[in-house]
């Protein structure tokens, strides 16, 4: 009786160990078919690190120097000129062009127009030079003699008429001499005042002169300044 209790223990034994097995069996088999259903998602590439020959990032530009501060003045009204802005440019802008055209006609010309006009002669300047001129004049020699000559000469004849040429000739001299050394001051006097006119004359051309040599060269200053400005859109009067 026991022996049969204990075959029929081992054959539910058995009965359960097979029924593990199958179910193992087919959990494994389902556990290895899930994969191929649903197979694993692609994974991304993760980013290639940036090579040793990638370029080095371009230098920031350098920093934009201040504009030149205009100049404290006018080149144009200290020419006499005045100039107008075409393109509407500001009043700095004007400013430093006018200034730039000032200084590049002044080193292209040689021209100094601060340099001012030539002064002329002053009241004092003239009479000193006159007053040499008529120093220096030439002056006539002699006349005192030659009057006596003429003098004496015309006394004796008068007085060969009356019967004493001696005594008329000697009337005569002293009356030449004094009529030639008259004649001889007044000359040298004439001839004084005309060295110092022509002294005074010279003196006041030499001054007009120089003026207009001036004048000349502030004229072309200014037509090279007017040039200039011109080509940068100004109108210049």
């Amino acid at each position: 009786m026991k022996r049969a209790k204990f075959q029929v223990l081992g054959i539910v034994l058995l009965l359960v160990l097979s029924t593990a097995c199958k179910k193992s069996v087919s959990g494994s088999s389902e556990t290895g078919a899930s994969p191929a259903a649903n197979p694993p998602a692609a994974t991304e590439p993760s980013p290639a690190p940036a090579s040793a020959s990638t370029p080095a990032t371009a230098p920031a530009p350098a920093p934009v120097a201040p504009a030149t501060p205009p100049p404290p003045f006018s080149a144009a009204q200290k020419l006499g000129m005045f100039a107008y802005a075409k393109n509407n440019q500001s009043s700095d802008q004007q400013l430093r062009d006018e200034y730039d055209c000032y200084t590049s006609v002044e080193q292209q010309t040689g021209i100094d127009p601060e340099a001012g006009p030539p002064s002329g002669p002053s009241a004092a300047d003239i009479q000193a030079a006159q007053q040499q001129a008529a120093a220096n004049a030439p002056e006539a020699q002699g006349g005192r003699l030659r009057g006596a000559a003429r003098g004496a000469l015309g006394g004796a004849a008068v007085g060969a008429i009356t019967g004493n040429a001696g005594r008329g000739a000697a009337v005569g001299a002293t009356v030449g001499t004094v009529r030639g050394g008259r004649m001889q001051r007044a000359a040298n006097e004439q001839s004084k005042e005309q060295a110092a006119q022509s002294a005074g004359a010279q003196m006041q051309q030499q001054a007009n002169q120089a003026k207009a040599a001036y004048d000349k060269q502030m004229a072309t200053f200014k037509r090279g300044f007017s040039a200039c400005m011109d080509a940068r859109e100004y109108s210049v009067k």
